[in-house]
């Protein structure tokens, strides 16, 4: 089917439909929780979205990735063969984070790649379809690598389970975990993070939101509530 390995990965550069520039635009713009839900859920434009606490601060926030960068070099004991591998988009600068923190610790560099994996989040709403694959951005070879994917918030797990399956798609690394900033329960599917900077209950009518400097202008997580 491929005439070589390259041929291979190159075809999986881009999996899944194309997006229209219209809804890449609005992704990468720093919209409100709101907008986005308006963005995302039109038929539910009705719906109001309050904030009802900060749950992670700066501070906290950077607190969770240093931790989570010693439990990594704990864990693998050397780091020749680890690639981190961030879900888009704060999964992605949240890898790039955790990734420099590690280098600190170990004096070595690590290679760090980002999975494209469709603007439907499954923590902004169960209405959407399967996540899908878009685009990956790594440019370095994952077979035999210990892989740690990042992304920010672990909830039913779908979101998880498609970037497992590109990464598989895409070479045969030796492992792979999971690393989360927060983990809000509710999984339906066989899905754990080895690395969480947080634990937080929530219920099915709340949102978990985070905000990074790098597209929001600030670092904070904030717990939600969809309001009709």
């Amino acid at each position: 089917m491929y005439n070589s390995p390259i041929d291979r990965k190159h075809s999986l550069l881009k999996i899944g439909p194309e997006r229209p520039e219209k809804e890449r635009k609005n992704e990468d713009s720093h919209l409100s929780i709101q907008d986005r839900w308006d963005f995302l859920c039109p038929g539910e434009a009705f719906m109001t979205i309050k904030e009802k606490s900060k749950i992670m601060d700066k501070e906290t926030i950077d607190k969770s990735l240093e931790r989570i960068a010693h439990e990594i070099v704990e864990n693998f004991k050397t780091t020749d063969d680890i690639a981190v591998i961030g879900i888009k988009s704060r999964g992605a600068h949240l890898a790039h984070r955790l990734v420099t923190k590690v280098e600190r610790i170990v004096k070595q560099k690590l290679p760090v790649g980002a999975l494209d994996i469709t603007l439907y989040r499954d923590d902004l709403t169960q209405l959407t379809a399967q996540p899908v694959v878009h685009a990956t951005e790594i440019d370095f070879d994952i077979d035999g690598k210990k892989i740690v994917l990042v992304d920010d918030v672990l909830f039913t797990g779908r979101t998880i389970r498609c970037a497992l399956d590109a990464i598989i798609d895409f070479g045969r690394p030796k492992q792979i975990q999971l690393a989360v900033l927060v983990d809000r329960g509710h999984r339906e599917l066989p899905i754990r993070a080895d690395y969480v900077g947080k634990n937080v209950p929530t219920s099915l009518n709340e949102i978990v939101e985070v905000r990074l400097e790098e597209m929001d202008g600030k670092d904070e997580v904030v717990l939600c509530e969809k309001d009709k």
